[in-house]
């Protein structure tokens, strides 16, 4: 992954468990391509945010190929053209509604990333996280104070929510 993560912890994975097999399909409805092409064409796609190292893509190409979901045929100058075949567009077509799922998320979350680059945003933000975590971490917190915690965030996020 190509990003900076500053103050600690491990970032959110990108794509969950089989996911990425779903976009490397729905790329191949598009045209036949190369895995190095379709690193970039994630990239693109999640706008820089999240480009797969060759050690997810090639593995994940195993994996369709030994489904066979896609072909992989070598070229004259050596190059691995990758091909959706039957197999793979009818398992992409019976999980369409999954695959609109990760491509709402990735907008979502593009969406969020653009929205973080924001110096404003992003000073709220932290200080949001800053101030929860040493108000939910303190010792004694009654129920009844994390109630209210809880719905301070409700109501913010009710009036973000109904922003025009």
């Amino acid at each position: 992954m190509r990003h900076s993560h500053e103050g600690g912890g491990r970032r959110q994975r990108f794509f969950g468990h089989g996911e990425l097999r779903l976009v490397i399909l729905d790329i191949l409805t598009r045209s036949a391509s190369h895995g190095y092409e379709m690193i970039k064409e994630i990239e693109s796609m999640t706008q820089g945010n999240y480009a797969p190292s060759p050690g997810v893509i090639y593995p994940t190409l195993d994996f369709l190929q030994d489904q066979a979901f896609i072909t992989i045929t070598e070229e004259e100058n050596g190059r691995k053209k990758i091909a959706i075949t039957v197999a793979g567009q009818h398992w992409l077509d019976e999980n369409l509604e999954q695959l609109e799922n990760i491509q709402a998320r990735i907008k979502a979350r593009c969406v969020g990333f653009q929205l973080r680059k924001n110096p404003q945003m992003k000073r709220a933000l932290d200080n949001f996280k800053a101030v929860l975590d040493m108000k939910v971490n303190q010792e004694g917190l009654s129920d009844a104070q994390l109630k209210h915690i809880i719905g301070v965030i409700d109501r913010a996020s009710l009036e973000i929510a109904q922003l025009d």
